[in-house]
């Protein structure tokens, strides 16, 4: 029996090539990430107030403003105090 030789395609290669160094940089921007995260706590920062702002400057105001009507109509259902 002959062994078929495979050859690469080039731009799957490429492309599986471009996904491993993103993947590389993500990790790398995570750590950053996590490092200026322990700064802030070590400056007396709350991160998890940190995390919960960046998510709301993501959002437009529109958005953030239905957000924070249905939090605030969930915690009347709840009965939680203002």
């Amino acid at each position: 029996m002959t062994e078929e030789i495979v050859k690469p395609d080039a731009r799957l290669l490429a492309l599986i090539e471009k996904i491993e160094r993103l993947e590389e940089e993500r990790r790398e921007l995570g750590a950053d990430i996590r490092e200026i995260m322990a700064e802030a706590k070590g400056a007396g920062y709350d991160t998890k107030v940190m995390r919960q702002v960046l998510r709301l400057r993501k959002m437009t105001p529109a958005d953030r403003a239905e957000a924070e009507f249905l939090r605030d109509q969930y915690k009347k259902l709840l009965g939680m105090p203002e």
